[in-house]
């Protein structure tokens, strides 16, 4: 059985929505990151810079969400879910994928970090307008890379960057970034995909176990 190491609501998810739009089994295993299970010896054998998602697939285990991505969308994508190697499709699909993980992410990252990831003295709240303005930057280019868009990123068939670009987009809409018309409309059609609304459910599920357990042992 395969397993995913993570946490709800992070990378994770990513990850979990993909398992699920390929229909694959797997194990789900909290790693409770706050508590310190991240730097513990036996998860950095797994992932030695601590941090989720981590897939366990038989003998290949892999970190960096992107890379989980690929790696289930060659493996078990029958062709449809990661076009394939070499072809014009592949490189627009790693394109965009280099985009989100480069620029589109990583002024939420920067702005999350800033607001609850690090301790209040490491914190420089002057840097927020900074990611908002870098925030509207990417999103604006993410909205012209995929103009025009007929359903998904490379057209009508779903593909593993829709996760990618949908998730982030998700992360910004509920950090209260705005979005482009066009891209909320694009993000709306990939949650609402069954597979989507299946790995919703399931994260919902263990979000709602983790603070019941955190609830009981503060009892």
């Amino acid at each position: 059985m395969r397993k995913l190491y993570g946490v709800p609501g992070t990378r994770s998810s990513r990850v979990s929505w993909a398992l699920a739009e390929l229909e694959l089994d797997y194990e789900f295993v909290p790693v409770r990151l706050r508590e310190g299970e991240g730097r513990s010896p036996a998860f950095l054998q797994l992932n030695p810079a601590g941090k989720v998602p981590v897939l366990v697939d038989g003998d290949v285990t892999l970190a960096e969400s992107q890379a989980i991505l690929t790696y289930l969308g060659d493996r078990y994508g029958s062709g449809q879910a990661i076009p394939a190697a070499g072809s014009a499709r592949r490189a627009r699909h790693d394109m965009l994928a280099c985009f989100v993980l480069s620029e589109l992410e990583q002024p939420l990252w920067l702005a999350a970090r800033h607001r609850f990831v690090y301790p209040e003295s490491h914190r420089v709240p002057a840097i927020l307008p900074s990611c908002a303005a870098e925030w509207q930057r990417a999103s604006t280019a993410l909205a012209a890379l995929l103009d025009p868009l007929p359903d998904y990123a490379l057209g009508a068939q779903f593909t593993m960057v829709d996760i990618l670009i949908a998730h982030t987009l998700q992360w910004a809409k509920q950090a209260e970034n705005p979005l482009p018309d066009t891209l909320e409309a694009y993000r709306a059609r990939c949650y609402a995909r069954p597979a989507a609304t299946r790995h919703q459910a399931a994260e919902q599920a263990r979000m709602d176990q983790a603070r019941a357990q955190a609830a009981a042992a503060e009892a």
